[in-house]
């Protein structure tokens, strides 16, 4: 017996690809700690496409590749979405993964997870290689490998190539690590996806991506508000406070449409229905440019600085190195 499905769906605008694919300007992020069960998760995930979510971001790295290919299955079969072609899923090659050699086998295993023939983004997760097989994110200094980025993408062509991804990109690349694959790529990435909120505006790299033709994603685009990683600058911002009240949004509201203004997309992470449907409810009304002057007010500090990946005697000897003085 087919289950009744009641939907709430609010239509999200896609924007076109240098790779010539459609992408939703706003997914769903499939990041969480604790991890909750799976069913858990696969009901969550319909949730979010009876509020009209078509595009989908997870990763090896997240956990939650498994619970997605469940919740696409179980929306498929509840008459949900007509075809998997409905929905943007997007994964990414780990850290352990990067190399020329392993980067096909990865995304075959990610696939399997997922139960798809195909994925509609692969992104390379960090430019940086640790060691295959260590555990991944209980790696030691020691477990920090030089990172070819030129064989790796090479891979990541030949996974587009082969018709396993349609589009390729990049995530926490810098304007000087972009330049330097360019100079190789004969498919240039299609996307960019860093860290960007009002709090870290990414004012170096928006305008360098924009005129390569590379989309910029934004993650953790409300500060991970509430998270022990993430920071209030978005959330319990004053200007932004005061510019939600007066249009009569919420904060969050207020700080994706900013996003959206300059000509980004987002991935919102939430897994509360009425927040959900809140977070795509940022396309029938725009900031004025007083409003976005007095956003570029916003004292500017990158949240996620990546400490992890620095040490004295690896790749990246300092922040500075890993992220080319953008920072």
């Amino acid at each position: 017996m087919t289950e009744k499905i009641e939907t709430f769906e609010e239509k999200i605008p896609e924007i076109v690809l240098n790779s010539g694919h459609k992408m939703p300007v706003v997914g769903l992020g499939c990041a969480t700690h604790p991890l909750p069960p799976t069913e858990q998760l696969v009901s969550i995930f319909i949730d979010a496409m009876e509020n009209g979510y078509r595009h989908f971001d997870t990763a090896k790295l997240y956990g939650t590749e498994e619970a997605l290919g469940k919740a696409v299955a179980k929306a498929l079969e509840i008459g949900l979405i007509k075809s998997r072609d409905e929905l943007f899923i997007t994964s990414k090659l780990w850290s352990t993964d990067a190399d020329h050699d392993l980067v096909l086998p990865a995304l075959k295993q990610t696939l399997g997870k997922l139960g798809l023939e195909y994925l509609d983004l692969y992104l390379i997760h960090w430019p940086v290689r640790i060691k295959h097989g260590t555990q991944m994110v209980n790696f030691t200094k020691d477990d920090i490998l030089p990172f070819d980025i030129h064989g790796t993408w090479k891979a990541m062509e030949e996974c587009s190539k082969l018709g396993l991804t349609k589009s390729i990109g990049l995530s926490n690349f810098t304007c000087a690590k972009i330049s330097k694959l360019l100079e190789i790529a004969t498919i240039p990435p299609a996307v960019n996806q860093v860290e960007m909120n009002v709090g870290w505006q990414q004012r170096k790299l928006v305008p360098f991506c924009k005129e390569k033709g590379i989309r910029m994603c934004a993650w953790s685009p409300l500060g991970a508000y509430g998270t022990s990683w993430g920071t209030n600058a978005v959330m319990e911002n004053p200007i932004l406070k005061e510019i939600a009240a007066s249009k009569s949004n919420t904060v969050s509201q207020v700080a994706l449409r900013w996003i959206y203004q300059q000509g980004a997309s987002v991935i919102v992470k939430s897994f509360n229905k009425e927040r959900m449907k809140q977070n795509i409810q940022i396309f029938d009304w725009e900031l004025t440019e007083e409003e976005m002057d007095r956003i570029l007010q916003i004292p500017q500090r990158r949240m996620w600085r990546g400490e992890a990946y620095v040490h004295p005697t690896g790749l990246y000897k300092s922040e500075e190195e890993l992220w080319d003085g953008e920072i």
